[in-house]
């Protein structure tokens, strides 16, 4: 058998060099190894030599030093604050991140070693993972308060004018998880990152009352438009573009096979994170049918098979439940392999004709296998053209992988929300079940042609990372977003009509340089008048057009409607148009987008205020309440740059 692992050595005991490859970080006289180990000043890996590592317990002692028990108390002055070495009953809760966090540096010091010392005696593999988790918070407590979320970068689309980009195209997207997330980060007190806030997300968190769709046109979805003044500049004109995806009563739904793919690796081990998984998955198996199948897999070093494929009726259900029980947390993130394990069990149970999708939950940090974003990319582009599609749940404080998990969803032909509470898993995986599971159209796709005589630029809200090329949308080989069940999907475009101010310090972008090589024909010549673009007269703002597939559909149709403005301004708008506008001019504010113009958290009350009449789940009168919260957070505004003067287009 392998020879018995001494404890770590106190300061003080000396020790060889480090071994190769061994890096160390002096820091508050400790050092932090590169695994992320704790040592004791002079220890292994210090240019003072001596001593082990305390946030690693499995370090061999090297001769001479002393072993546990009454000579090694009798020698540490640390060590006399122990007993003798704790049996897993003995060890005390884990400490939640909060508690560790106010915890002083002396404070946490000495709970790491006692932490190390248990971990190092823990029999059970659960145990011994739950404590090496609780230690390294403390290791994060002792190097400071470190936030590791991240989220790709946005950079606002800005005014384009219509005589350089006549036609704007981008997929549509019904991901609602920068609402939640928002809505984490306000209600714990601190503003979001400003690449947190997706405008789209936060807008379509929301449910509209738009027209269901009618039989005339065939399609799965109805198109809604209005447009009046914007809010936060008067003078330009506001488009309100909402789709509604056709109604599937629960109960007329498709047979459906779900594979649940939980990360249970050290990182879920939080209340927030795979309890709130363990709740959330409950809550949906008492919706199930009996026709309906469920499997789940879990991944952390390596994949596992916890349930294979069963149907959720009576008879199975306390397995099912059992099952869901025995979920716990344990080692590194093998996302990877669990994603390959759980496509196949999709595939070895696929439903034709029915709903096949593998359900993703996760905060996103895939650190063992292929964790390279574009392999995973790739891996799921493959399965999607299967029929088995991939939606991801996101469920985190302080590690959330938010750009990661997005983009496994988008190319996963799923959604990605974000579940912050249990009322947030209720909403995803009951109320809105159908949507979640249910897609009615995919490849959804918008283009925009304006109208020369009313438009002179144009700027589209949100949407950044969904914009595509004019040509694009009609390639049926570009991937675009989805469509459930009931779903709303609401763009909005800012128009300024010609010869009216924009913002002054955003002027629409600048053109190029005169072509060297080519130049403009002159009027008089007839080849060139014969080639120029004639603008056709209309009253018309614009023209919508839509382009989809069915779920089993390989070629696209198209739809499109002509767009007209009334002229109204915001007090003759609907509820639902005045309260989207206050959700998008809330999101400007907190990215403090250059294009916000006069938006204020006080207009933005008095926008939402008008649209809380429709408030069945009361989540506006929840906008409302985070709206106030972020005011007590911002600092007063800066006041406007001196002898600012707007900006007119010259056609």
């Amino acid at each position: 058998s392998a020879p018995a692992r001494k404890a770590p050595a106190e300061p003080g005991a000396t020790s060889g060099p480090a071994p190769v490859g061994h890096s160390a970080t002096i820091m508050n006289n400790y050092y932090v190894a590169d695994e992320g180990a704790m040592a004791a000043p002079g220890s292994r890996g210090s240019s003072s030599g001596g001593g082990g590592v305390i946030g690693d317990p499995g370090q061999p002692t090297p001769a001479g030093q002393p072993a546990w028990g009454a000579a090694a108390r009798e020698s540490s002055p640390r060590l006399n604050a122990l007993e003798d070495v704790p049996a897993s009953k003995d060890i005390p809760e884990l400490l939640t991140p909060e508690q560790i966090a106010a915890m002083t540096q002396e404070g946490a010091r000495a709970a790491i070693f006692k932490v190390a010392t248990a971990e190092k005696y823990a029999v059970d593999p659960a145990l011994r993972e739950r404590l090496r988790y609780e230690r390294r918070l403390l290791i994060q407590r002792l190097k400071g308060t470190r936030n590791t979320e991240a989220y790709n970068l946005i950079t606002d689309n800005p005014f384009l004018k219509r005589t350089d980009v006549p036609l704007s195209t981008f997929s549509i997207d019904v991901d609602t998880a920068s609402y939640s997330n928002v809505r984490r980060f306000l209600t714990s007190g601190s503003l979001p990152p400003k690449d947190a806030v997706r405008i789209e997300e936060l807008i379509n968190y929301f449910n509209y009352d738009y027209e269901p769709p009618s039989n005339e046109t065939g399609a799965p979805f109805s198109a809604n438009v209005e447009v009046n003044a914007a809010p936060w500049n008067p003078q330009h004109r506001l488009v309100r573009i909402g789709l509604r995806g056709k109604d599937v009563p629960v109960d007329m739904r498709p047979a459906t096979s779900l594979v649940f793919l939980v990360d249970v690796s050290g990182s879920m081990q939080p209340a927030n994170k795979l309890p709130l998984v363990r709740d959330g998955l409950k809550l949906l198996v008492e919706k199930l049918n009996g026709d309906d199948r469920l499997a789940i897999v879990t991944y952390a070093g390596n994949a596992g098979l916890v349930m294979d494929s069963v149907y959720v009726n009576a008879e199975n259900k306390p397995r099912i439940l059992a099952a869901i029980d025995s979920l716990g947390a344990g080692g590194s993130t093998n996302g990877a392999g669990g994603l390959v394990l759980a496509y196949n069990v999709a595939a070895q149970y696929f439903i034709n004709g029915g709903v096949n999708r593998v359900i993703l939950c996760t905060d996103g940090d895939f650190n063992v296998g292929v964790s390279n974003d574009n392999d995973l990319v790739r891996l799921i582009e493959d399965k999607r053209t299967t029929g088995v599609f991939l939606s991801v749940l996101g469920f985190d404080t302080g590690n959330l992988k938010d750009g990661k998990m997005e983009q496994l969803a988008n190319h996963g032909n799923g959604t990605f929300a974000y579940i912050d509470n249990i009322d947030e898993a209720k909403r995803t995986l009951v109320d809105r079940l159908s949507g979640t599971l249910v897609t009615i159209a995919k490849d959804v796709k918008i283009q925009i042609e304006f109208n020369p005589a009313k438009v002179a630029a144009y700027r589209l809200i949100g949407y950044e990372n969904r914009v595509l090329a004019a040509q694009d949308f009609n390639d049926d080989r570009k991937d675009a977003g989805e469509i459930g069940a009931g779903h709303t999907v609401t763009a909005l475009y800012e128009v300024v009509p010609p010869g009216v101010a924009i913002d002054p310090m955003n002027p629409p972008a600048p053109g190029v340089d005169e072509l060297k090589y080519q130049k403009p024909a002159e009027a008089a010549d007839a080849k060139a008048q014969a080639g120029a673009a004639i603008v056709v007269p209309s009253d018309e703002l614009m023209t919508l057009k839509l382009r989809y597939k069915l779920p089993d559909a390989a070629d696209s149709t198209k739809i499109e409607f002509p767009v007209r403005d009334s002229g109204a301004m915001t007090e003759q708008a609907s509820t639902d148009f005045q309260f989207a506008a206050a959700v998008a001019g809330f999101g400007m504010i907190l990215r403090d987008s250059p294009y916000k113009g006069q938006a204020n958290l006080g207009l933005i009350l008095d926008l939402a205020g008008a649209g809380i009449v429709e408030d069945a789940d009361g989540k506006r009168g929840e906008f409302m309440g985070l709206v106030q919260q972020a005011g007590a957070l911002m600092p007063p505004p800066p006041p406007p740059p001196p002898g600012s003067q707007p900006v007119f287009l010259k056609e």
